[in-house]
């Protein structure tokens, strides 16, 4: 199946057909947006979307990652914070609630999502673009996903209760493909349980 790599935000925007093409317009470019289609018109519909959509000079970045530690059954999320290509906030966090501890390392990337929402909106930004690498991170918040754990469900809410004061958006990105930010977020979410 082929695939479409639409950059948004990067060395040079545009439509790419392969990873490795895609990855020379984001790797290491602060902020880079970019999406992976499976088709065309879907790729440009992405690069087309409405003003709005874009992240501004008002919108706030922010990456996410979680991690579970086995032995001490904990979960623990990494966030990093970017404002017009400059990191503002950096947190870590970790959690042991026992309904949320079967989620394992989803249950901080939950963590992470939200923490990123709340800074958002304490610091009155209209708007929040959330790079994770776990799909459920926007399945569950856009209701694509059912959600049916407590924390799944809590999440959904949270979200939905959110969007009454900020615009929040989506943008996957490729788990270990060397994005800069990713990868802190990942380092930041291992930190908070004790995984070196």
């Amino acid at each position: 199946m082929s695939k479409f790599y639409a950059v948004k935000k990067g060395r040079q925007i545009g439509i790419f057909s392969s990873w490795n093409e895609c990855e020379k317009q984001v790797k290491g470019f602060p902020g880079a947006l970019y999406k992976s289609f499976t088709s065309k018109d879907e790729a440009e519909a992405f690069l087309d979307l409405s003003p709005k959509m874009t992240i501004d000079n008002d919108g706030l970045i922010a990456y996410v990652d979680g991690s579970y530690n086995q032995k001490n059954k904990q979960y623990g999320y990494g966030c990093i914070l970017l404002y017009g290509q400059q990191v503002v906030a950096q947190y870590y966090g970790k959690g042991d609630n026992p309904e949320y501890v079967t989620m394992r390392n989803v249950a901080g990337e939950i963590a992470g999502a939200q923490r990123a929402i709340e800074y958002a909106i304490e610091h009155q930004y209209p708007l929040v673009c959330i790079y994770y690498d776990y799909e459920g991170i926007e399945k569950w918040a856009n209701r694509i996903w059912k959600a049916n754990k407590p924390g799944t469900i809590a999440y959904q809410k949270f979200v939905e209760k959110s969007r009454q004061h900020i615009q929040i958006t989506f943008m996957k990105v490729l788990a270990h493909s060397g994005d800069f930010y990713n990868e802190m977020a990942d380092s930041l979410a291992k930190k908070a349980v004790g995984i070196q």
